[in-house]
């Protein structure tokens, strides 16, 4: 098995790059909600803004179904705009960090959240994925963490700088996913009933063909049980 190297040179941690171990899994996985305000989305030119707004949205309800802790954080709120209404209404009960740091890992409230959930795999997503996103996974990767960037609930400024980032965080061990990706991680095993009907719920407004697909199978199976769909 492939492994790597991470850390400093005094306190070494080996991580698995292939095999079971290194998928993702719900008990081990943290998510980190980076400045997804209005500001960020004004200047958003690598992807179609409500195709962000959709995937970050279904990634936060997926963690509250998964029970993985979720953090959110913005720059500069009073500037930048609140967090976007769809995302906070995930966790409307959860005010989010406000940092002056562009580099959401060099403030200590957040790392010291993540810290407190004893949890490895460290799921970002954020605007912009050049600079909000980037800058905290390259730190995170040293001090250990298995760091997964969700690359479409993120974005840049333009199609070169988000592919870049995600390139310069590949080389630096991040492991590049997308949203769909991480929920099915998460899942794992359909037979997993209650997550997977929780997951169901996220997938047939937020998975766009899939959901659609869902929504038709239920129609059927209504139909076949005298009801209309």
């Amino acid at each position: 098995m492939f492994a790597t190297f991470r850390g400093n040179p005094r306190s070494l941690t080996m991580t698995s790059k292939t095999g079971l171990d290194a998928l993702l899994r719900p008990e081990d996985s943290v998510l980190v909600l980076i400045d997804h305000q209005p500001f960020q989305f004004a200047n958003l030119h690598s992807h179609e803004p409500t195709m962000i707004v959709n995937n970050v949205i279904g990634l936060a309800k997926s963690a509250k179904a998964f029970g993985v802790p979720t953090i959110l954080t913005t720059v500069l709120e009073e500037r930048g705009g609140y967090l976007i209404k769809g995302l906070q209404d995930v966790f409307p009960e959860q005010k989010p960090i406000d940092r002056t740091f562009i580099n959401t890992w060099e403030d200590r409230r957040v790392v010291d959240a993540v810290k407190s959930t004893g949890r490895k795999q460290l799921v970002l997503a954020a605007l912009w994925t050049e600079i909000c996103l980037a800058m905290p996974a390259i730190h995170a990767l040293a001090e250990g963490y298995d760091v997964f960037v969700v690359t479409d609930a993120s974005g840049g400024v333009s199609v070169e700088a988000h592919e870049m980032a995600v390139r310069r965080m590949a080389a630096a061990g991040a492991v590049p996913i997308n949203w769909l990706a991480v929920v099915s991680e998460w899942q794992r095993d359909w037979a997993r009933e209650k997550t997977a009907a929780a997951l169901a719920d996220v997938l047939a407004p937020h998975g766009g063909g899939t959901g659609v697909a869902y929504a038709w199978e239920m129609q059927l199976l209504n139909a076949r049980a005298g009801g209309r769909g």
